[in-house]
C-alpha cells in the first residue's frame, strides 16, 4: 500500500520490538501504518467467495486500500455470523478446495505489498496436515494464522509446525479469560494478539465492547507486540472507535454484506466498503488515537 502524500517513510521502525522473524510481512505492514500515525486496516473474505474469479478480483481491490488482507478458509464454524457462515457455503458450493488459499496468496504477494493473514479453523488445517498446512501458507506468502477454535493446550502440534515455517501463531482473546490463562496464551503468541471489539460472534450490530480498552491495557502490559481488534466492527464509526486503541482493525462481514447486496458488481461494492474504512482511520478523524498513542508509548 503507498503511503500518503507527506508522511513518514514506510520503512520508520515501529514502536514496539521486533524480535521474532514470524509474521515478518504483517509486522511491516503495521509499522508502515503507525509511521503515517494511523491504525492499520485489515478486510477478510473467504477465498473462492461467490466464485473463484470473482474472489480473486475481489482480493485485488481490496489489496489497493487495506493493509492486511485476511484470507478466510470456507467453513461453518460456530465463531461466525450469519453473513460469514452463508458466505462460507457459497464458496464450499462453488468448489473450494484448500490448494486455492494457497494460489490466492501466491498470486496477491507477487501483485501486492498488502501482508497476509489466514483465517481458518483447526478442523481444515487437521485435515490438511499441520504441517505441510504451514509449509505451504509461508511458501505461498503467508504471513500469520488465526485458529480461534484451537485451545492453547491443544495447540502444540501447530505452534510446532508454525514455528518451523516461519508463520505468526495469532491467537483470539477474550475479556472473560482468566488472568494466568491470558497469561500463557499471550506467552505462546507470535506475530499479533487478537482481541474481540463486540460480544457475540462476528457480523454482530452490537457497539464497540465497554471491556475492549481494558482487555487491550491488559493485552499491553503482558506483549509488546500489536494488538488487532475484530469481530463486529460494521461501520466505519465503529473501527474509528476501536482505533483508539487497537494497532490493527479488522473488517469482514460489512465488506460480505456490501458484496451480497450488489450482485451485479461485487467486487466494486467490497473496493468502496474498504475505501470508506481505510478512511475513517486516518489521522485527521483519530485525533484521540494520537494522544492514547503517545502515552502508551511513554509508558
Amino acid at each position: 500500500m503507498k503511503a500518503a502524500a507527506g508522511s513518514a517513510p514506510a520503512s520508520a521502525l515501529p514502536w514496539w520490538p521486533s524480535t521474532t522473524p514470524a509474521g515478518e510481512g504483517l509486522t511491516r505492514a503495521i509499522a508502515a501504518a503507525q509511521a503515517q500515525e494511523r491504525c492499520a486496516l485489515a478486510t477478510y473474505v473467504p477465498v473462492g467467495f461467490p466464485d473463484r474469479i470473482t474472489s480473486m478480483d475481489t482480493l485485488h481491490r481490496l489489496a489497493q486500500s487495506a493493509d492486511v488482507i485476511e484470507l478466510g478458509v470456507p467453513f461453518e464454524g460456530h465463531f461466525d455470523g450469519p453473513v460469514i457462515q452463508a458466505a462460507s457455503r457459497t464458496a464450499l458450493d462453488a468448489g473450494f478446495l484448500m490448494q486455492h488459499l494457497f494460489e490466492a496468496a501466491e498470486e496477491l504477494s507477487a501483485s501486492s505489498s498488502a501482508a497476509l493473514l489466514t483465517m481458518t479453523y483447526w478442523q481444515p488445517v487437521h485435515a490438511f496436515g499441520p504441517v505441510r498446512f504451514a509449509a505451504q501458507a509461508a511458501a505461498a506468502g503467508i504471513s500469520g494464522v488465526l485458529i480461534p477454535d484451537l485451545p492453547l493446550e491443544e495447540a502444540a502440534e501447530w505452534l510446532d509446525a508454525a514455528r518451523a515455517a516461519g508463520l505468526a501463531a495469532i491467537p483470539l482473546v477474550s475479556a472473560r479469560t482468566a488472568p494466568d490463562r491470558l497469561a500463557a496464551i499471550v506467552a505462546a503468541a507470535t506475530g499479533m494478539v487478537y482481541a474481540p471489539a463486540t460480544d457475540g460472534v462476528t457480523g454482530n450490530p452490537q457497539p464497540i465492547s465497554p471491556r475492549l480498552p481494558g482487555l487491550i491495557a491488559q493485552l499491553q502490559s503482558l506483549t509488546s507486540l500489536p494488538i488487532a481488534a475484530g469481530i463486529g466492527i460494521s461501520t466505519p464509526a465503529q473501527a474509528r472507535a476501536a482505533a483508539r486503541w487497537a494497532d490493527l482493525v479488522v473488517v469482514g462481514s460489512a465488506v460480505i454484506r456490501s458484496m451480497q447486496a450488489n450482485p451485479t458488481d461485487p467486487v466494486a461494492a467490497a473496493a468502496a466498503t474498504s475505501r470508506a474504512f481505510t478512511e475513517a482511520l486516518l489521522p485527521a478523524h483519530q485525533p484521540g488515537r494520537h494522544r492514547a498513542r503517545a502515552q502508551r508509548t511513554q509508558a
